[in-house]
């Protein structure tokens, strides 16, 4: 099969004003964290390259401050003055060598301000003195001679950008930033030439993108990004979006227009910047129809879009132009290229867990892959080197940590065999897969498994490995990555209220709960008991009751994924008690204790108990070998949760750095 006839939409080329990409491919603008005192870094060039290697049409680069009002983040990108301009041309250079394009997104937040510079909060800005309900800010009304200053800042750092080598712009519109701020009447009370009717509320973007052109002149390409729909209580109407649409279009001072969903501004609309697992592929592309159908330039659109054929829907069916992949990038770089070269199955798709990508943005560390951790560590993992010499690698445990382990390992030239007690690889993800909306995280599972298949590992399962069958096999190395098994700390319990360990309700999906009030204790606060909760909610005939021994439920997941968890949780009738920790059960009574004051919590009338109380390392066979090895050649590591219980991402992390020194 031709790759013409697989895709034939996708890897066209598509013309943007003076610019041609060569498929359809893009990365949207995204937060990297790697930048240093407002500027480019060897780490980000890096991460770019291999984006643009692996084929990508065109990279939009993340945001770039216009003025220091703009700073939203402490590692946010600028463009007020000259020195930006080698740090974006080193970007351009390296982009440019393999066909990519690169834009820039150009940005003032409003009054969405995640953090300041040194911890005091600054001073937001925005058309009118309207709080926000996610940050908690209390803009100021921007004046007018002001907001006259950050019009132009747009149009000097786009000039800037420009001598930088790079193909274009794109001024940031979307997510509830300041020009989104101008669209909305709810946000904008003002009684100037800026405020009142929807002529005056996109005054502020038209004059804008009319400045900008003005400054790049015809051929550098300027683009708009906007939401079609904020997804939250105090939307702009869409029927105003589509009229902004079609002013800029008539306008004739922009190339193209960038489609996506949601807004900073509030806790559920936030989730559609990044949107979780919970949503579905290609949910945004009738957004980006809506509007192509009323303007003439190219309409890109982002949004769960993960693999090429869903791409190639969108497409087709006329939907947009061109589809932003930027996780299934990061989750792939070489996404493209494979697609190009019918290589399909050996693209390691995005599962939208949220954990490393966006998860590390907010947390103030450069952004990775949990399946794929040399992301972000590009300097360091960007190539794998061959091996000085091919040895004989036995990796127990054919969980995450084990399988990238050996897939790295194999890679590398070694010859690697997994050995796994059940009767199938996958560890935890198994049990993570069934729980509710959390299907596509066996997709982790199943690109790890066509990974170690193409670079020929042996599997074998239903295996249990001692120290007499490691002496039998003689390997040169042995990684143990036997994974943990659940904890259960000193409780006063008796036999008579039934208790059930997380693992056991997950495998039966809540079927061998009793009928009656469950009470569901969450030690980790992450997504093993909002899910629980919800599967046995669902379940019928329960009432289900949350304990957490934290200020939240899924207080310690990417604030996306924990939204929407949260509000399935909800939705399902779920009781939510925080703060507590279990101290015992007996009859019909569980007794908890609250984790501020001590003071004692009764929940009564209770059927069973459930816990989630995290897991203990099973590193018995590690501690066994280190003392039967010790006086051998042979190399001996732990890895994963066998060193301590964490995630995938520590896991799959770990694998990487042993393998690759092997």
């Amino acid at each position: 099969m031709s790759t013409a006839i697989e895709f034939p939409s996708l890897f066209s080329p598509l013309e943007i004003g003076g610019m041609t990409l060569k498929n359809r491919i893009f990365s949207s603008g995204h937060d990297t964290v790697m930048v240093h005192d407002g500027e480019v870094t060897d780490q980000l060039v890096a991460y770019h390259r291999a984006r643009a290697e692996g084929g990508a049409g065109m990279i939009v680069m993340q945001v770039a401050g216009i003025h220091e009002t703009a700073r939203y983040t402490s590692h946010v990108l600028m463009i007020t003055d000259d020195s930006c301009i080698p740090g974006y041309r080193r970007v351009a250079e390296a982009v440019h060598e393999h066909g990519c394009k690169l834009v820039s997104q150009i940005f003032h937040p409003g009054r969405e301000i995640m953090e300041s510079e040194d911890g005091a909060l600054p001073v937001a800005l925005a058309p009118s003195a309207v709080p926000n309900e996610r940050f908690h800010v209390m803009p100021q009304a921007v004046s007018v001679e002001l907001l006259q200053e950050i019009i132009t800042g747009y149009a000097e750092g786009a000039v800037r950008l420009q001598r930088a080598g790079l193909d274009g712009v794109e001024i940031v519109a979307s997510h509830g930033y300041l020009p989104a701020q101008f669209l909305n009447p709810n946000l904008n009370v003002r009684e100037d030439q800026y405020g009142g009717s929807l002529e005056n509320r996109m005054r502020m973007l038209r004059e804008t993108a009319q400045v900008v052109r003005e400054a790049v002149g015809p051929d550098f390409v300027v683009g708009v990004r906007l939401s079609a729909d904020e997804n939250t209580y105090d939307a702009t109407d869409e029927s105003d979006t589509i009229a902004l649409c079609r002013a800029l279009d008539t306008d004739g001072f922009v190339d193209y227009l960038n489609v996506t969903e949601g807004t900073s501004a509030s806790t559920g609309g936030s989730t559609h910047i990044v949107p979780p697992m919970h949503y579905e592929a290609m949910y945004t592309a009738p957004s980006a129809a809506r509007i192509k159908k009323e303007i003439s330039v190219p309409v890109l659109v982002a949004g769960r879009i993960n693999q090429p054929h869903e791409a190639e829907i969108v497409l087709a069916s006329g939907q947009a132009d061109a589809c932003a992949m930027t996780r299934a990038l990061i989750c792939d770089p070489e996404l493209p290229a494979k697609a190009n070269t019918q290589r399909t199955e050996q693209i390691r798709a995005c599962i939208a867990c949220n954990q490393a990508c966006i998860g590390h943005f907010h947390m103030g560390y450069p952004i990775s892959c949990i399946q794929r951790p040399e992301t972000g560590r590009e300097i360091q993992f960007g190539r794998t080197v061959p091996a000085a010499e091919s040895k004989n690698v036995m990796i127990v445990g054919g969980g995450p940590a084990g399988m990238k382990a050996a897939a790295i390992a194999a890679q590398r030239g070694h010859r690697v065999t997994i050995y796994e007690a059940a009767g199938r690889v996958g560890g935890q993800v198994l049990l993570a897969e069934r729980l509710p909306h959390r299907a596509e995280f066996g997709g982790a599972v199943t690109n790890l498994l066509s990974e170690i298949e193409h670079y020929g590992v042996e599997v074998r399962t239903r295996v249990q490995v001692d120290a007499a069958l490691v002496r039998e096999v003689n390997p040169d190395v042995v990684i143990v990555a036997t994974g943990a098994t659940p904890y259960r700390p000193p409780l006063e319990l008796d036999d008579a209220l039934p208790v059930f360990e997380s693992w056991d309700v997950i495998k039966s999906n809540g079927a061998d709960l009793p009928k009656g009030r469950i009470v569901v204790a969450d030690w980790r606060c992450d997504w093993i008991g909002l899910g629980v909760a919800e599967m046995i909610a669902r379940s019928g005939g329960r009432k289900v009751t949350l304990a957490v021994d934290g200020y939240a439920p899924g207080e310690t997941i990417q604030q996306y994924t924990r939204n929407v968890m949260l509000g399935a949780v909800y939705e399902a009738g779920v009781d939510i008690m925080t703060n507590v920790r279990l101290y015992g059960a007996d009859d019909d009574t569980v007794y908890l204790q609250n984790t501020l004051t001590s003071q004692p919590v009764i929940a009564e009338d209770v059927a069973a108990l459930v816990l989630c109380l995290g897991h203990r390392q099973e590193d018995t066979l590690f501690h066994q070998l280190k003392a039967e090895l010790k006086d051998t050649a042979v190399e001996l590591y732990a890895i994963g949760d066998c060193q301590a219980p964490r995630t995938v991402e520590e896991a799959t992390l770990e694998g990487l750095r042993v393998a690759s020194r092997i």
